[in-house]
């Protein structure tokens, strides 16, 4: 979505799992995004183990959510792998980097609220130049 994002969600205890996918991100998080967007909404996650179980595909189903179809041999291709890269860096150049889980999902939380909206709206139109590149390269690595 352009000019949107939603809050960071912070695994910080145990194992994302399907059901918990279903719970903490699909229902409360993308379903109220589908709804704004509309019929033209296509959701894209990637292939994780929690997000490939059938419980995830039919909670989608059952929410008339589309999923991008994802090459599990192309992950350079996601756009969110470059903002956790930009996440990351902002948070390892803090002044007082974190030191424990608390001031690491504070560090995490309040960068990402930081990172400018331009840099969200630069990756996600970078798709199509993405795919011809991809397509270009009969499937290899892009210099992205």
């Amino acid at each position: 979505m352009i000019n949107g994002r939603t809050r960071l969600h912070v695994v910080a205890n145990g194992t994302m799992t399907g059901q918990r996918y279903i719970d903490e991100v699909l229902l409360p998080h993308v379903r109220l995004f589908r709804g704004a967007v509309g019929d033209k909404f296509v959701f894209m996650d990637d292939n994780a183990t929690c997000h490939r179980t059938l419980a995830v595909q039919d909670c989608l189903d059952s929410e008339g959510i589309q999923r991008l179809v994802w090459s599990a041999r192309s992950p350079d291709l996601n756009p969110i792998e470059n903002v956790w890269d930009a996440l990351g860096r902002q948070v390892a150049g803090r002044n007082y980097p974190p030191t424990n889980k608390n001031t690491l999902i504070r560090a995490l939380t309040e960068e990402w609220d930081k990172l400018p909206q331009q840099l969200l709206d630069n990756v996600v139109q970078s798709m199509v130049r993405r795919v011809e590149c991809c397509i270009t390269l009969h499937g290899g690595h892009i210099p992205y």
